[in-house]
């Protein structure tokens, strides 16, 4: 399966203007591509003239600003995405990031207008070089943590502290899931190749669960005493394009005691913090709903507060996800299409599985398709590579120093195929998994 494409397209339009234009305001069009991840947008003219002056001691030269020109952007639906004056020849933007005076938004296609101010012309007029380079998304691996608390709850730490703590990491992006707190994108820090998911962590005596990728889920309080008030909240999550994850669903006190068969919800955090008990436990119910045939994505995350929590640690687990792009709508939809997987460190393990053209998460046809195709990477020595299905638990690995592996697996009828890795962490403890991936579905 191809995971690059590095393409970039680059335009250039110019235009000349008049003396007679300076003090208007105009616009220049130019079409978005489809699939545009970021855009940049330089612009150059001659700002000034110079002449050489003869003096008595030598030569002067005279150099006299005689054309300004402003810059602006206007998107396809009318909305000014940002203006700068002639402050700046280049701006960038993306979903994620925007040069200062300009708005982070997703690159509709269409067509998009710069705005001209003719501010100044020299008397001979001017020419302008506008060039546009376009960055195409193309999938490929992104690491994070989807479970994160600042000190507008329980942490310690600011949105911008973690942000600067997860890229020293080796992150791409984290979740920031206050208790029971909403966040708005238009709060959230803006660092250029980073991403920050806005969400709540729904805190309810009998379960949590996080909506993620929303500003606000539901416009009421938080506040539920009746099962159907609780369902109201996660409906309404839905409605508003919520990714819904259903929490740690063993990890005591905080246990999720709901009937998940009574909540709409999209994911699973089968891993939660270090590998222990109520982990192991969340993964077996995952197995188990998996072979009575639903389809549920995993999610995991460090559900970080602070650094004095034994074991606990920002990208522990991490969330590797095969998205678009790293905005945060590119990797909600790849979670929710099962594209992830999920490894016990930033540095941890990583995989990717394909029967064909489907990777994790897809589906194939059986009977067209039967061969997996299996890439590990960052393994260690004595790590086990496993392929689970709903009737098969088989050893396809053992590695005998550190290093990656690529291997197969045939599927011998329709159903699911996932991979787990298991490690030694600590001598004397038992194998634990350090990997566990979504699964390809045979049908």
């Amino acid at each position: 399966m191809k995971m690059e494409n590095l393409a970039v397209s680059t335009i250039k339009k110019k235009i000349s203007i008049e003396h007679e234009k300076e003090g208007t305001y105009f616009t220049l069009p130019f079409s978005m591509p489809v699939d545009t991840e970021s855009m940049t947008l330089t612009y150059q003219y001659a700002s000034h003239t110079e002449k050489e002056k003869t003096i008595e001691a030598g030569s002067f030269v005279t150099k006299l600003q005689t054309s300004i020109i402003d810059l602006g952007l206007i998107a396809p639906d009318g909305r000014q995405v940002g203006a700068s004056g002639s402050n700046k020849t280049e701006i960038y933007i993306s979903e994620n990031y925007a040069t200062p005076g300009y708005k982070a938004c997703a690159l509709v296609p269409g067509e998009w207008q710069i705005i001209i101010g003719a501010y100044k012309i020299a008397a001979e007029g001017v020419e302008v070089t506008y060039t546009i380079s376009f960055s195409k998304k193309y999938r490929r691996l992104f690491k994070g943590d989807l479970h994160i608390h600042t000190r507008a709850s329980d942490g310690i730490f600011t949105v911008k502290e973690l942000m600067e703590r997860a890229q020293k990491l080796g992150l791409d992006f984290i979740a920031i899931t206050d208790h029971n707190q909403m966040v708005s994108t238009d709060e959230l820090p803006k660092i250029r190749g980073f991403s920050v998911i806005q969400g709540v962590e729904y805190t309810h005596f009998l379960g949590h669960s996080n909506f993620l990728g929303v500003d606000k889920p539901y416009e009421v309080p938080f506040v539920a005493n009746t099962f159907d008030e609780v369902n109201a909240r996660f409906h309404s999550a839905r409605e508003h394009g919520a990714l819904i994850v259903i929490n740690h669903p063993f990890q005591e006190p905080c246990e999720f005691k709901f009937d998940m068969n009574e909540l709409p919800f999209h994911c699973m955090e089968v891993w939660n913090g270090p590998m222990r008990e109520s982990n192991l436990k969340a993964i077996g119910l995952w197995q188990k709903l998996l072979t009575e045939g639903k389809r549920i994505p995993i999610s995991g995350g460090s559900d970080f507060h602070r650094d004095d929590v034994p074991f606990t640690f920002m990208g522990g687990p991490t969330t590797g996800v095969y998205a678009m792009s790293n905005s945060s709508q590119d990797i909600l939809t790849a979670l929710r299409e099962g594209h992830a997987f999920i490894s016990y460190a930033p540095k941890g393990p990583t995989i990717q599985i394909t029967a064909g053209d489907a990777m994790m998460g897809d589906q194939v046809e059986w009977t067209k398709e039967k061969e997996l195709q299996i890439d590990a990477a960052n393994l260690a020595k004595g790590d086990i590579l496993q392929i689970i299905t709903a009737t098969e638990k088989k050893t396809l690995l053992e590695a005998e120093c550190d290093g990656s592996c690529h291997v197969s697996y045939s599927m011998q009828a329709p159903g699911f195929a996932r991979i787990e890795i298991a490690r030694v962490l600590i001598a004397g403890l038992p194998l634990l998994p350090v990997l566990i991936s979504n699964p390809i579905y045979f049908v």
